[in-house]
């Protein structure tokens, strides 16, 4: 196998991503399906690596789960990057779908007027009053396909279709952090403050990024599944604080902790 060449066998794509690194690719679209037979490669090379069945896992030092595709960084000079593609190639072809669950989140938004300053022009496209896309956004499960763009930053899928609506036409200098988003038909929270052209609708006192998490500084990981929990702004004042102190325990959050 060369290394400097794509290489296609059935309906997976190895591509070389520069010289320390492999995308396995499932498709082309975003699609439930595809993002579980990421998922169900991700799963078999992390049991692998445990197992160390293949010496060159060794050398891996990072996976990267997308929308459509998985991408396993490795240490050239621990393993041979060509070899290791062909271990990747049959997983990929042998995984299949993942099986695991992965864990379930209620997490908090406050929806007022402050927090949401897109919500009401959503609602008047739609046809729908203030309340009928706040229940709409609350009774529906979000999936996380991938973190991107920034550190925790969270794309999910799951918005009920009626809310569907492009980007703003003139993105935000300033987009708040924590800012609950939506963007066609993907949703998504803004860690930082940031610009940015998604419609806003609401705010969470959870942070979506923390570094005193070392060992998973993002909240969310793909996989992961997130219902909205609609809260009153003291409350979201009172979490907000608690955060800020320290003192939120982000693990209350969880509604099932899921596979490892």
């Amino acid at each position: 196998m060369e290394t400097s060449a794509s290489t296609v066998s059935g309906a997976v794509r190895l591509l070389p991503l520069g010289d320390a690194a492999w995308t396995v690719e499932f498709g082309d679209s975003i699609d439930a399906a595809l993002h579980a037979r990421v998922l169900g490669l991700a799963g078999v090379l992390e049991q692998a690596r445990k197992a160390d069945d293949t010496p060159d896992f060794s050398g891996i030092v990072d996976v990267v789960p997308t929308f459509r595709s998985l991408t396993v960084h490795y240490n050239p000079l621990v393993s041979n990057g060509e070899r290791l593609g062909e271990v990747l190639v049959h997983l990929a072809q042998s995984s299949g779908s993942t099986s695991r669950q992965g864990r379930q989140w209620r997490i908090p938004v406050c929806f007022d007027e402050e927090f949401a300053p897109d919500l009401n022009d959503l609602a008047e496209a739609k046809g729908l009053s203030r309340d009928a896309v706040i229940a709409l956004m609350t009774g529906a499960t979000f999936q996380v396909y991938m973190i991107g763009f920034m550190p925790g930053f969270p794309y999910m899928g799951g918005l009920p279709a009626v809310l569907e609506m492009p980007r703003l036409s003139s993105p935000r200098k300033a987009v708040p952090a924590r800012s609950l988003a939506i963007a066609g038909a993907m949703c998504a929270v803004y860690p930082w403050e940031s610009p940015g052209g998604w419609r806003l609708l609401g705010r969470t006192p959870v942070p979506m990024f923390s570094a005193a998490e070392t060992a998973a500084p993002s909240l969310l990981a793909s996989g992961d599944r997130v219902c909205w929990q609609s809260v009153e702004r003291a409350t979201y004042l009172e979490m907000e604080a608690a955060a800020q102190s320290g003192s939120l325990n982000r693990h209350s959050l969880l509604l099932a902790q899921g596979e490892p």
